[in-house]
């Protein structure tokens, strides 16, 4: 099992610099993928970026360049770095981890969330 605790969000205006953190307690993240998606009211939640076994990171089309993710395996802690946001970027952003597999863009794919942060990006 693993308890994931986010921080970071909040208000930025378009062109700043944000960094999201979700930290981990119980298992190691070495064991397994993570991921960031993120929700805007009244959509469906949606993939923003994962990293997974060997350090393979993945990004949507939409956030690729912009966003980046990272581990600190000593912290257990997982980062996202956003450069760049932009107003479209304005969600709830939540956490994820998973130790089965699957697509790691679907939501299927995780059994561990987070409990969100706001980020709103002024323009």
């Amino acid at each position: 099992q693993v308890q994931l605790v986010q921080s970071g969000g909040g208000l930025v205006q378009a062109g700043a610099s944000l960094r999201l953190s979700c930290a981990a307690s119980g298992r190691p993240f070495s064991t397994y993928n993570m991921a960031w998606f993120r929700q805007a009211p009244g959509k469906e939640r949606e993939f923003v970026a994962a990293i997974t076994w060997g350090d393979v990171r993945t990004y949507a089309n939409s956030v690729r360049g912009r966003f980046t993710i990272s581990v600190d395996d000593a912290k257990n802690t997982l980062y996202l770095q956003m450069n760049s946001p932009k107003p479209e970027d304005t969600a709830v952003y939540l956490c994820a981890a998973g130790a089965g597999g699957g697509v790691v863009s679907s939501t299927e794919s995780y059994d561990h969330w987070g409990q969100g942060t706001q980020v709103t990006v002024s323009s």
